[in-house]
């Protein structure tokens, strides 16, 4: 409960301003460093007021934070006019699979925003042997850091496959082992996705009993982030979804993650409120609850997992595909899509990613896919899942509860994207974009929270909820993972029609002391590894 309280109580961000000042003294002294980085507004992580001074890096650390006028260094990164932070942490990212491929392992995308650190594996999905993960991540070299979750769907359907039933004790059993391999593996934490098939046929307790072992494999500070099992009105609603992540967190000794955050559809718009006020409960009784969010009015999943009932998603898109086939079945779940659909705003707001049967489609919505078609949106939307899941961007959310979430001092900063080729359909936009679209759009544009509160939410604040040991912070001894940009010179180029574009405006960016971006252009650079966490030894 100690941990518990100094995690919640920002303890690390207030160590972070005296540290740097008691070590400003030394600095002055005469010293050589690989690069410094002079004359910036140093934004340290914390929530401390930011410093005009200096960053020496060498061997891919942080040699020192202050006036550091006596030093002199191979390269010297100007800074004057400029912000200086640690590099961005995206405590949901989709990248590990783009990360993989030839072409978008650099990363560009991810550090055109300032990203230097992604958590991989969300939703409860991602491989269960993270070993082989690891050696498929670094057979191109990295881009970025990568710090791998274990998935609790992975987990169940590695044992139950997609069975809607309860584990028995043996299974429950082979399940537990899983989470411990993956600890030894060096996993963060577990995610879930208990709106999706196989977590959504998960109880409370099954999740709760493998948070158990992960805090005996990995420590205290194993944590628990969740696509909840409603962010709407789909079934338990969106606040009763949310006390699950806190009855979790409560009842393993757990961190618990309500990851991007959202009141989906008309119908939740306001229950942000509530929401927000279980969660202040649950920390106020001690309860390790923090929350993280992206910055867009749209969301992005499946036609097959928004829209689908969750009973007829039972083995499959294939087995959905066959049971539409019978036209009295196929009868009974029109009137369920088509409520679905309307739950989601309307068959406007749902605009068609990827559908590679057809990438003509691509970028249109669902009404306008119906209308030309002369079907009813919920007739073609049996259509295009009969052939493919079909990724969609779906524009659900009201910016009132966007903001309100945003203000929150538990809340930090995620993409919830993956990268992509240009001209590879039409994804959502918050992979190429997502960090530099807070930054100018509601820090810097409409002003809804400061600088200093968005970069905490970016750095200092889900490099201590999840464990990332010395990221997140410029400190002397951390990791140089830092960035340099003027806030006034950035761009989020990213849209819903143009989703591929890269974001523009970071001067510099650095992964493990080295230059991935250099004067605004990427350098190529492959510094990034995929971290491990030590797993408690028996």
């Amino acid at each position: 409960m100690h941990r518990r309280r100094f995690l919640m109580a920002g303890g690390v961000s207030a160590l972070v301003g005296g540290a740097v000042l008691a070590r400003s003294a030394r600095a002055r002294q005469g010293r050589r460093a690989e690069v410094v980085v002079r004359g910036g507004l140093i934004h340290d992580g914390s929530l401390q007021p930011p410093r005009r001074g200096d960053v020496a890096i060498g061997q891919g650390r942080i040699l020192a934070v202050g006036d550091l006028s006596g030093w002199t260094a191979s390269r010297t990164v100007e800074a004057a006019g400029r912000i200086i932070a640690p590099g961005f942490i995206d405590t949901h990212s989709h990248a590990a699979e783009s990360l993989a491929r030839q072409g978008l392992h650099s990363a560009e995308a991810l550090l055109a925003q300032g990203i230097t650190t992604v958590v991989v594996n969300p939703d409860g999905g991602g491989p269960v042997d993270l070993d082989a993960q690891r050696a498929r991540l670094q057979t191109l070299g990295l881009g970025v850091n990568v710090a791998p979750l274990v998935g609790h769907g992975a987990v169940r359907g590695s044992v139950l496959g997609g069975e809607p039933r309860a584990p028995s004790t043996a299974e429950r059993d082979r399940m537990r082992d899983t989470v411990r391999a993956a600890a030894r593996a060096g996993a963060f934490g577990l995610s879930s996705g208990l709106f999706y098939t196989p977590g959504a046929y998960a109880v409370t307790e099954e999740v709760t009993d493998l948070m158990r072992t992960a805090a005996e494999a990995i420590g205290p500070t194993a944590f628990h982030t969740s696509h909840i099992r409603d962010e709407g009105t789909y079934s338990v609603g969106v606040v009763a979804a949310v006390d699950e992540i806190i009855a979790i967190a409560a009842g393993s000794g757990t961190i618990g993650i309500v990851t991007h955050m959202k009141a989906l559809g008309p119908d939740a718009w306001g229950r942000t409120r509530e929401c927000a006020a279980h969660i202040e409960a649950a920390r106020a009784r001690g309860v390790a609850v923090w929350a993280d969010q992206y910055p867009y009015e749209a969301s992005g999943t499946s036609l097959f997992a928004a829209l689908v009932p969750r009973e007829a998603q039972r083995g499959g898109r294939t087995a959905f595909a066959a049971l539409v086939s019978d036209p009295a079945r196929r009868a009974e779940l029109l009137p369920q899509i088509r409520e679905n659909i309307r739950r989601r705003g309307g068959a406007a707001s749902l605009m068609v990613a990827f559908h590679p049967p057809d990438r003509r489609i691509e970028g249109l919505s669902l009404e306008q896919i119906a209308r030309a078609r002369g079907v009813s949106p919920e007739d073609a939307a049996i259509a295009l899942v009969a052939l493919h899941d079909t990724s969609t961007v779906s524009f659900n959310m009201s910016m009132d509860d966007i903001e309100f979430l945003m203000r929150q001092p538990w809340m930090m900063t995620c993409s919830d994207g993956a990268t992509y080729m240009a001209g590879e359909g039409k994804p959502h936009p918050r992979g190429h974009g997502a960090f530099t679209r807070k930054l100018t759009t509601f820090v810097r544009d409409r002003k809804t929270l400061s600088l200093g509160q968005a970069l905490h939410s970016m750095t200092g604040l889900p490099a201590q909820v999840c464990a990332i040991a010395n990221r997140g912070v410029l400190v002397e001894g951390a990791h140089a993972d830092l960035v340099v940009f003027d806030l006034a010179a950035l761009r989020d180029e990213a849209t819903y029609q143009e989703p591929h574009r890269h974001a523009a405006g970071m001067h510099a960016v650095f992964v493990n002391g080295t230059l991935a971006v250099d004067e605004g252009r990427p350098t190529h650079a492959l510094a990034g590894t995929v971290l491990r966490r030590e797993a408690r030894r028996s």
